[in-house]
């Protein structure tokens, strides 16, 4: 089990305020009993507390992500009844007090001199610490998503599960339009900011430590965006050049539009569709704080954009909606707010989007079909269902697969197609007369 440094619980038993505690806790009745997701909890705990200083933050972000990731096993370190840990009628604010107090305990090996939890069996929690438990609730997941796994993934499900419990690293992806990697490696350690390159990802920089860069001069002259590693790696894969015509067909917030953007010289052409407006929105204040000017962005209103769009691009990105598990370090509240029926939702969907999106891509153009999942249902699976039924209009250029048990980035899966420069292309409809 990941586990806190030691030197941070050190400090933060010193410096043990139960004011900060308390909004630990708030924040995890809001996470856990009101559904909403730990990086938009935080954030607001941070804009109604201006005054907390960068340890104070830094504490209450960490511990608030460590015990989320690991609510299932401090619940039972807590001793409280296993089958009620997702109940939201059965989380109270006096069993997250008792959760923060067990996670206390396995951490500093003493019960924290607070009235809520000072009354806890430290000698009850070690013991329970060393009980021979269910593997899901040692390894803190829901019971029906450990069996998925198992099924899917086989034998490599042990050792991915492991890494996605640990926090992930953080990942820079350079602005090629403005510097490149070494140049901004130099200007980062200027402003305190130790970094590395990464040989294997030409634009990528790795953080030494976590620490705030937003409040940089070299993030806000847009020389860097946050990007982990293996999502760096999907745009390049799309194999796009300048001048194109290229579509980001699920572009969200437009990281890897604002990559493509980059790697075709800010020249061509790049269409951004989205369902969510307020996403293209983010997009166009990063595209301008990036320099970047070839990026249309569409609100998705309905499936006419699609048809309008048909034969019309040299590439098209399908980073599609998914379960997100190949990010659950990043999003660990993600694994307690996914069900099986959300999965059963989302296949189909998938499969929907790579065939009807497909057809925006001309003859001898390239599809990428992406995902952030590790399940071979909503990656390899789909597109051999794809390729099954229109074999004949496309095939399998490459497929790839990351894993962070094996580089030490989050879990993404991509395949890229071809479409057959002799694909037949239905003609445009008439208009009525």
């Amino acid at each position: 089990m990941h586990s806190t440094p030691p030197r941070a619980i050190a400090e933060f038993a010193l410096n043990l305020h139960r004011h900060l505690i308390s909004q630990i806790v708030d924040a995890l009745a809001d996470i856990f009993i009101y559904g909403y997701y730990s990086d938009k909890v935080i954030e607001r705990r941070f804009k109604l507390h201006p005054k907390w200083g960068s340890r104070d933050r830094k504490q209450v972000a960490e511990t608030i992500y460590e015990i989320v990731r690991w609510w299932r096993w401090h619940w039972h370190l807590a001793g409280l009844p296993d089958g009620d840990c997702l109940i939201k009628e059965k989380i109270t604010l006096e069993r997250i007090w008792q959760v923060w107090g067990a996670y206390w305990i396995s951490k500093t090996g003493s019960a924290a001199s607070l009235y809520e939890v000072e009354r806890m069996d430290v000698e009850a929690v070690q013991a329970r610490a060393a009980e021979i438990v269910a593997p899901a609730i040692r390894a803190s997941l829901p019971d029906w998503l450990n069996d998925l796994g198992k099924k899917e993934l086989g034998h490599e499900w042990p050792d991915l599960l492991r890494a996605l419990n640990r926090p992930a690293d953080v990942f820079l992806r350079a602005n090629t339009l403005k510097i490149q990697t070494k140049p901004l490696s130099i200007n980062l350690e200027k402003e305190g900011i130790e970094n590395k390159l990464l040989p294997d990802v030409p634009d990528a920089i790795q953080l030494v430590k976590r620490q705030s860069i937003f409040a940089s001069s070299a993030f806000r002259a847009g020389l860097f965006e946050v990007q982990d590693a293996a999502s760096q790696q999907i745009a390049p894969f799309l194999d796009v050049a300048p001048g194109q015509r290229v579509i980001d067909a699920c572009a969200g917030a437009g990281g890897k539009a604002l990559h493509l953007a980059c790697l075709m010289k800010n020249k061509g052409k790049i269409v951004a569709l989205d369902i969510h407006e307020w996403k293209l929105k983010e997009l166009r204040k990063r595209s301008t704080r990036q320099g970047i000017d070839i990026i249309e962005t569409r609100v998705m209103e309905d499936i006419r954009i699609i048809k309008r769009l048909h034969n019309t691009a040299d590439r098209v990105l399908l980073d599609v909606p998914c379960s997100g598990l190949g990010v659950l370090r990043r999003n660990p509240d993600c694994k307690w707010k996914l069900s099986p029926e959300e999965l059963d939702r989302l296949r189909p969907l998938q499969a929907e989007i790579l065939r009807d999106y497909s057809k925006m891509v001309k003859p001898g153009g390239k599809l990428v079909y992406a995902t952030c999942s590790v399940l071979p249902s909503e990656n390899e699976d789909q597109v051999k269902k794809f390729l099954a039924e229109h074999g004949d209009e496309w095939k399998l250029e490459e497929e790839r697969r990351w894993r962070p048990h094996s580089n030490g980035f989050d879990g993404f899966y991509a395949a890229r197609l071809v479409r057959k420069a002799a694909a037949v292309v239905a003609p445009a409809p008439v208009a009525a007369v």
